[in-house]
C-alpha cells in the first residue's frame, strides 16, 4: 500500500481534530446549561454570599434527582412592574386592618400605589393564593413576632386569606391590640401576632418610666416563647424600635447604651444589640427541641424626606425604578445581621425538624416610597384645608399596599420548607 502525502495526511489529521473539537462542544452545552440554571450568579449588591436565597449548585449528573418546583427563587432583588389588576382585597373586606394603614378609608385621593407588582430578577412569584395557604396551615400555627411592622404585615395576610376563610378572632388581651389570635375554621388553622418589638426581654420606654428602653439580650421575651411548644412557623419581624435610646444588659451585668448621654454608661450603637437579640430569639426557637420553621423577615426602610410632621414628608406616588435607590447605610447593615444571624443558626442547628428562613423584603420595600399612609394615617387630614404641619407615616404601609408583596414571597417560603419535611418522612 502506498503512503498518503504529507499535506493530504495532515489535511485529514485537522478534520478529525476539528469534529472531536465540535463533539466536545456539544456534548458540554447542555452541561453548562445545567449548570447555569442550578446555580445562576445572583446577587444582593453585588454580594453573593450575602444572599441567604441563593441556589445550592448540584452536579449535572444528580439534575434527574432535583424536583424543579422547589429550587429556592432570590426575591431580594428585582423591580416593580405595573400591575392593571389593583387592590388585592377590599379595606372592609377582613376587619383587621390597623386604623392607621386603611388609606383608602382615610381619603388617600390617589390610588396608583396600588397598580404595582414585585418581579424577582430572575423568576417569577405568584400573586398570594389563598387556598394553598390554608392547605399548608391545615391544623398549625402560624405566629407573627416583633414590632408594628410584624402586626402590618400580620393583617395584610389575614385580609389576603379572608376571602377563602374569614378568620375568627379568639383572643385578644393587651392594649392597642398587640396580643391576638384567629381561627380559621374550616382548616382548623390558628394565626397569632406577640407583640414584642426586641424578641428578647426589655422594658419599653414610657411617659411614667424611664426615658430610654431597657433591654437583657441573652434573655429571650417569654410573652411569645412560652408559646414556642404550640406553634408550627414563627415570623420574627424587628428593627425600628432599636434606634431608641436603650441601655443594655447581659449575664446580670451592664454591659453599655445607646444614645444615653448623661449617663456614665459605654455607648456602643445599637447594631451589636440587634444582632443579639436576633441571635437569643433564634436558639429560644431551636432549643424547643420540636419540629419548628423560623422566618426572619429582613428590615423595611422609611422613606422621610424632611420632618415627619410637615407637609409632604413621604410626597411621592409612584415607585423608584430598578437602580434608582440602592440598599445602603443603616438598611444594609440591619439586613446584613439578620441574614448573617439566619446562616449562621441554620449552620449551627443540624437536627431534623428545625428550619431556618429569611424573607427578604429590604429592595422591594426601599423601592416604594408611595406605598406609606403619609398624612392618611388620619381619616381626612386636609378637610380643613392644607397645613403646613400634620403628623406623616412614612415607615409603615398602607392595606391594600406593597407589604401584600410579603406575602407573596412568604407562602414560597412556607410551600419550601414543607417539602423539606415532606422529603425527610419519605426517607
Amino acid at each position: 500500500m502506498g503512503t498518503k502525502p504529507l499535506k493530504e495526511q495532515s489535511n485529514g489529521n485537522s478534520n478529525i481534530l476539528r469534529k472531536l473539537l465540535t463533539w466536545a462542544l456539544y456534548a458540554l452545552f447542555p452541561i453548562v446549561l445545567l449548570r447555569l440554571y442550578f446555580n445562576p450568579t445572583l446577587s444582593f449588591n453585588d454580594e453573593r454570599e450575602s444572599s441567604p436565597h441563593t441556589p445550592i449548585s448540584f452536579p449535572a449528573s444528580h439534575a434527574r434527582k432535583v424536583n424543579l418546583d422547589r429550587m429556592p427563587c432570590n426575591y431580594a432583588r428585582g423591580q416593580w412592574i405595573p400591575d392593571k389588576s389593583g387592590a388585592r382585597y377590599s379595606p372592609t373586606s377582613c376587619g383587621t386592618i390597623k386604623d392607621g394603614q386603611n388609606c383608602i378609608a382615610h381619603g388617600r385621593p390617589d390610588t396608583g400605589y396600588l397598580h404595582w407588582r414585585w418581579r424577582p430578577a430572575a423568576c417569577d412569584l405568584p400573586r398570594f393564593d389563598p387556598a394553598a395557604f390554608l392547605r399548608l396551615l391545615r391544623n398549625k400555627h402560624l405566629a407573627f413576632v416583633g414590632d408594628s411592622m410584624a402586626r402590618n404585615q400580620l393583617e395584610s395576610l389575614l385580609c389576603l386569606v379572608s376571602a377563602a376563610s374569614p378568620p375568627a378572632l379568639v383572643y385578644r388581651d393587651g392594649e392597642e391590640n398587640k396580643f391576638r389570635r384567629w381561627h380559621l375554621g374550616p382548616h382548623n388553622a390558628t394565626v397569632s401576632v406577640f407583640w414584642s418589638p426586641f424578641l428578647v426581654r426589655g422594658v419599653e420606654k414610657s411617659a411614667s418610666g424611664p426615658d430610654h428602653n431597657q433591654l437583657f439580650l441573652d434573655s429571650v421575651d417569654e410573652r411569645w416563647a412560652s408559646e414556642i411548644p404550640d406553634i408550627d412557623t414563627v415570623v420574627l419581624s424587628v428593627g425600628h424600635w432599636f434606634l431608641h435610646p436603650a441601655v443594655y444588659f447581659e449575664k446580670g451585668s451592664l454591659l453599655g447604651c445607646h444614645y444615653c448621654p448623661g449617663k456614665n454608661h459605654t455607648e456602643m450603637g445599637f447594631y451589636d444589640a440587634f444582632r443579639k437579640s436576633i441571635k437569643t430569639a433564634l436558639k429560644a426557637v431551636s432549643a424547643a427541641g420540636k419540629e419548628i420553621n423560623a422566618v426572619v423577615t429582613t428590615f423595611s426602610p422609611s422613606h422621610f424626606e424632611g420632618e415627619w410632621d410637615k407637609f409632604g414628608a413621604c410626597p411621592r406616588t409612584e415607585p423608584f425604578k430598578a437602580g434608582e435607590r440602592v440598599v445602603e447605610g443603616m438598611d444594609a447593615e440591619m439586613r446584613k445581621i439578620e441574614v448573617e444571624e439566619v446562616t449562621a443558626a441554620a449552620a449551627a442547628n443540624q437536627r431534623p425538624g428545625m428550619n431556618v428562613e429569611t424573607l427578604d423584603v429590604t429592595e422591594l420595600s426601599l423601592l416604594r416610597p408611595d406605598g406609606h399612609p403619609g398624612p392618611y394615617m388620619y381619616p381626612n387630614p386636609f378637610a380643613d384645608g392644607v397645613r403646613e404641619r400634620v403628623q406623616n407615616d412614612c415607615v409603615h404601609w398602607c392595606l391594600p399596599g406593597p407589604i401584600d408583596a410579603w406575602n407573596d414571597i412568604l407562602l414560597d417560603v412556607m410551600k419550601r420548607l414543607e417539602s423539606r419535611l415532606g422529603d425527610r418522612s419519605s426517607r
